[in-house]
């Protein structure tokens, strides 16, 4: 869109017409916000478009780089308040109409010419929407994957110097990474010296898993925390013997109640049972 002013004749009308096609951009375009933003917001918005497409077209060099920048910024924003790429597209191509309309009401041949270039100009800019919305909804897609991540993996409190792990779901490479630094970090704020890796949730448990387990364990164990291994059920132990997955000597309980006994047994606390009190 940066061509020379010399014998120019559209940025000329972009220029002098420039209120008629702005007020018919926003009436056009205010069709496909749905009432998501005002039409105050909006005019604000495309009034900024507007100034910088007609100083690209008027052959200013920066300006077309300063427009991919603010369209970018609003293609993000717009992302981000749950519009589609097409409703954000559909703002920028209206301008092609509102334009073009002022071209046929002056009848002038030459802007009709230089019509086509601008509206290639155009489409480029909804390109850009197109690629930045995608952008923005893989982050925040991986924001969010990040915070589930970060709740599935609690760490808690069991008891003085106990801490649990309870986890649910599948166990991979990335999840094994944010509990063993939830763990890790937890460890060094409470000094616990015990662990409890319950694993109740975990549907399956194969050399995979098991691999990820010992990571775990062997990262708590470095900072001098022992770990157990509670909800081994039946099918899972049966897993575990047929392909052959050693534990090697880390402890392991069939329940979290039975852990958490070995741990306070461990650590030196006595559970007195209350019924025969």
């Amino acid at each position: 869109m940066s061509k020379g002013t010399g014998d120019a004749h559209l940025p000329e009308l972009l220029r002098s017409r420039r209120d008629v096609v702005l007020d018919r951009w926003v009436g056009l375009a205010v069709a496909g916000v749905r009432g998501r933003i005002t039409e105050s917001e909006l005019r604000t918005e495309l009034s900024e478009l507007y100034g910088l497409i007609e100083r690209s077209a008027g052959g200013e060099g920066e300006a077309a780089g300063e427009l991919r920048a603010v369209l970018t910024e609003i293609s993000r924003s717009r992302a981000r308040q749950g519009f589609s790429p097409t409703e954000t597209a559909v703002s920028v191509f209206a301008l092609k109409q509102a334009v073009l309309e002022q071209v046929g009401a002056v009848g002038d041949v030459a802007a009709y010419s230089e019509f086509a270039a601008f509206s290639s100009e155009i489409d480029d800019l909804g390109l850009v929407t197109f690629e930045t919305y995608a952008a923005a909804r893989e982050q925040v897609i991986a924001d969010q994957m990040e915070q589930l991540l970060e709740l599935s993996t609690p760490v808690v409190k069991l008891w003085e110097g106990i801490l649990g792990v309870p986890l649910v779901g599948t166990l991979d490479s990335a999840r094994t990474q944010v509990v063993m630094e939830t763990l890790l970090e937890r460890l060094v704020e409470t000094g616990s010296q015990f662990a409890v890796i319950d694993i109740t949730g975990v549907p399956a448990v194969d050399t995979e898993v098991a691999q990820h387990l010992l990571k775990t364990v062997m990262a708590a164990r470095l900072m001098g925390t022992e770990c157990v291994i509670s909800g081994i059920r039946p099918q899972i132990a049966q897993t575990i013997v047929a392909l052959g997955i050693e534990f090697g000597d880390i402890p392991t309980k069939a329940s979290l109640a039975d852990a958490l006994a070995w741990a306070l047994e461990r650590s030196g606390a006595r559970v007195v049972d209350g019924a025969g009190a």
